[in-house]
């Protein structure tokens, strides 16, 4: 593997497979009564997040922590940065007490990119404003491929925000690199402009992508990054877009229904659904805990990534 991880971009499909293959054997480690190998002591983890974050940074607190790595949590509400510190100029400050990696989520995309130029440590992306999210879209893959045991040939259909989601992003990547059939579904105005050049299938309506959908993946409609009139109402939208039994009904019978969380319950999709027999958003909490845990034991520990 690279040094870091910055998108899914950085992985070839034989690496996305190794990662997916080995948090199979991490998440075991967290069925024992002492969840905790000594894989990666003595390494420092600096978990440096500059937004809102329960379950990424929850997921990795407790991934580190597994592997008997130090772990330091860095909130930017309660950092320098609220004196008007750079982000490099924080970076450059944990990078002088040498920890071995560092776990960034940041509102602007990039800058796990700006990070890996000027530091040494290894730079884990957890999320970089609109662009890429890639240890979310390993974890999605692992719990698809857990329920479907493939992913080439399904039909993946992703509803929501599309123009605000890094989610969507890295999974357009990787589902379609592991031969997926991704179809994306939202109104116009949240449709990024060329996203059909990652061989995603584009539709406005609803019905029609999630027909015969193996795999249906809500997306979280994200006002806080909207600056402008994107939708009506979200009554509307739920009208139009929400994910409610009828419309799983369209899908195939044995569909599985996921979310990255968190979840707007009545906008993207119904509690029904949210709490129904064919969701799976909680195991993805679950399988995240082992994918981090993968993909940091084989950038810092089980494989030498020089």
């Amino acid at each position: 593997m690279n040094k870091d991880l910055l998108g899914i971009g950085d992985l070839t499909r034989d690496e996305i497979y190794a990662i997916l293959d080995t948090a199979e054997a991490m998440r075991e480690i967290g069925q024992r009564a002492i969840k905790k190998v000594p894989t990666l002591r003595g390494k420092t983890i600096v978990n440096l997040f500059y937004e809102p974050s329960t379950r990424t940074r929850t997921s990795f607190e407790i991934a580190e922590k597994r592997l008997s790595a130090d772990t330091l949590n860095i909130a930017a509400a309660q950092s320098s940065v609220l004196k008007g510190e750079t982000l490099a100029d924080t970076a450059l400050t944990i990078e002088a007490m040498q920890p071995d990696m560092i776990v960034l989520r940041h509102a602007s995309s990039g800058a796990g990119h700006l990070l890996s130029r000027i530091c040494r440590s290894r730079i884990i992306n957890a999320g970089d404003g609109t662009h890429e999210h890639p240890t979310q879209a390993l974890l999605d893959a692992f719990t698809i491929r857990e329920h479907k045991k493939r992913i080439e040939g399904l039909k993946v259909t992703i509803v929501g925000d599309l123009l605000h989601s890094r989610v969507l992003r890295s999974n357009a990547i990787l589902l379609t690199a592991l031969g997926a059939h991704v179809w994306i579904c939202g109104p116009s105005t949240l449709v990024p402009a060329g996203i059909d050049r990652l061989g995603v299938r584009v539709s406005t309506i609803v019905d029609e992508a999630v027909a015969d959908a193996d795999v249906i993946m809500m997306l979280r409609i994200q006002q806080e990054r909207m600056h402008g009139a994107f939708l009506p109402s979200l009554r509307e939208y739920f009208v139009t877009f929400g994910m409610t039994a009828a419309r799983v009904a369209r899908a195939k019978p044995d569909v599985i229904i996921m979310h990255p969380g968190p979840m707007n319950r009545g906008v993207e999709i119904a509690s029904e659904v949210a709490d129904g027999p064919y969701s799976v958003i909680l195991e993805q909490v679950a399988n995240g805990v082992a994918v981090r845990m993968a993909v940091l034991y084989m950038l810092g520990g089980g494989q030498d990534g020089d």
